[in-house]
This record gives structure tokens, sequence and C-alpha cells, in this order.
């Protein structure tokens, strides 16, 4: 079942706000990550390194919630529940320049060291929730 987001919400998305990725640890207890975040019209986009924490929890189970606050009024979010239906390296070094330009306005993000691998989880909301965003 998928869920569909407001052009509201998808304009969370895509603006230069900040989100937080839960994911599920091995044990079940659950992991949260600031992250950035992106929308390809269908899918939230997390784009990581893979020596992170996020890959293998992952990979395990897809299944996540992010939320992302407006950074100008935090009583404004949205809550996206869904799970991974996609992983893929291609693209990941641009796409994380793409998130260097919209959060940090580089045209290179500058944290990439040698020998990282980044990858893009595709979401696929399932459950949204909102507040104060039309």
């Amino acid at each position: 079942m998928s869920a569909a987001l407001t052009e509201g919400q998808k304009n969370l998305l895509l603006d230069k706000n900040l989100a937080h990725l839960a994911t599920l640890n091995h044990d079940g207890s659950p992991q949260v990550s600031p992250v950035w975040i992106d929308f390809d019209g269908k899918h939230v986009l997390i784009n990581t390194e893979m020596k992170r924490q996020k890959p293998r929890n992952l990979r395990r189970d897809p299944r996540v919630a992010v939320t992302v606050i407006d950074s100008e009024n935090a009583f404004r979010y949205v809550e996206i529940r869904g799970r991974v239906v996609e992983e893929t390296i291609e693209g990941a070094f641009e796409h994380i320049d793409m998130l260097g330009k919209k959060y940090l306005g580089l045209d290179k993000y500058p944290n990439n060291a040698p020998g990282d691998q980044r990858v893009i989880f595709k979401i696929k909301p399932e459950h949204v929730y909102a507040q104060a965003v039309d």
C-alpha cells in the first residue's frame, strides 16, 4: 500500500529541511539519525555512506519512519512511515553533491573520504501524517 503526499508535504521534503530517520537495530531497539532528505516524486531518498549503521539496519529490516520538520516552524512537520523498496549506488556521489548544494550551498559535498562508498535508499511512503502542512 502506498500513501500519496500533498504538494505541501512534498515541498517540505524538497526544501532545505533536516529530517530524522528511524531504523531498527539487530536487537529491535530504535536508531535515529539526522539526515538530509530528497524526494523523487514517488520515493523518499536517503543518501548515506555504506560503513554507517543505517545501511546495515535497512538491509536487515526495511521498515522506517522519517520525520521532516520545517526549519522555520518546528510545529510544522510531516511524518512518513514506510519501507525501503530499492537501494542503489548508481549516481550516489552525484546525489550527495546535489544535497550538498541544497543544504550547504557547495557544489561538491566536502566530507567524502578516500574509499567511501555511497548508497541511495528509496523509501516507499505507506503512512503519512502531517501537522500544519497543506
